[in-house]
């Protein structure tokens, strides 16, 4: 089985714990258990981002060291902070140097998992409409559209899972739902929101799309199962 989560912000080798803020007590023996307890060892689950406060590869051994040791093989994606995010060569080169054999890069690429086709990348903020944001939405759409071409060969059902929102409320990043129509997603697992507005949804459609927010505390810090439409 296929499950998902985002923003688990790991801190195991900085000093950044997420537990001082409300609802995130314990959150890493509470994933943990959760984790455990839903993933069998058979079973995968993604990643979308800000996974680790690591400031480099060196620094996110023991976050990775912690993913690695959890049920289940996992799929890693790029968020805002992952500052330790570097080249797919050079990010698996140092997963297989530490001996980590349950973990996998998504960037530019894509995995068919039980029917599935796992694409994505980090996205941007749909609201910034400064020219610098305004490339930085393009170059995402374009990694975008390079892991849907991928997961056209790898085969499945193409869904995404991106860090930013590309519909959120009432800002919407046309570069990217536009790469989601082109290829026929109807689903797309999201992170970065980490309180709800009054009123705002978990799970909506948008043109089409479903989109569903997967944030670790949204979720109580237990992966969400992806079902096959």
């Amino acid at each position: 089985m296929l499950y998902v989560i985002a923003d688990t912000h790991l801190s195991g080798s900085v000093a950044k714990p997420m537990d001082v803020f409300r609802g995130w007590e314990d959150y890493t023996d509470r994933l943990k258990n959760n984790w455990n307890r839903v993933v069998g060892e058979d079973d995968t689950v993604v990643l979308p981002g800000d996974i680790s406060w690591a400031m480099s590869l060196e620094e996110s051994a023991a976050d990775l060291a912690f993913l690695d040791g959890l049920n289940g093989r996992k799929i890693i994606g790029k968020g805002n902070h992952d500052y330790w995010w570097n080249t797919l060569t050079k990010m698996q080169r140092f997963i297989n140097e530490c001996g980590f054999t349950t973990l996998s890069v998504l960037y530019n690429n894509a995995y068919n998992v039980d029917g599935v086709c796992v694409c994505g990348t980090r996205g941007w903020q749909a609201d910034d409409d400064t020219q610098q944001g305004m490339q930085i939405k393009q170059r995402e759409a374009g990694r975008l559209r390079l892991s849907l071409e991928a997961g056209l060969k790898a085969g499945g059902e193409l869904t995404a899972f991106i860090h930013y929102p590309p519909v959120w409320m009432d800002c919407v990043c046309p570069e990217m739902v536009a790469v989601l129509k082109e290829y026929g997603v109807r689903r797309c697992y999201f992170g970065h929101i980490h309180s709800l507005r009054p009123g705002a949804p978990g799970d909506f459609e948008y043109e089409g799309i479903r989109f569903t927010l997967i944030s670790a505390d949204y979720l109580g810090f237990c992966p969400k199962q992806v079902l096959i439409f």
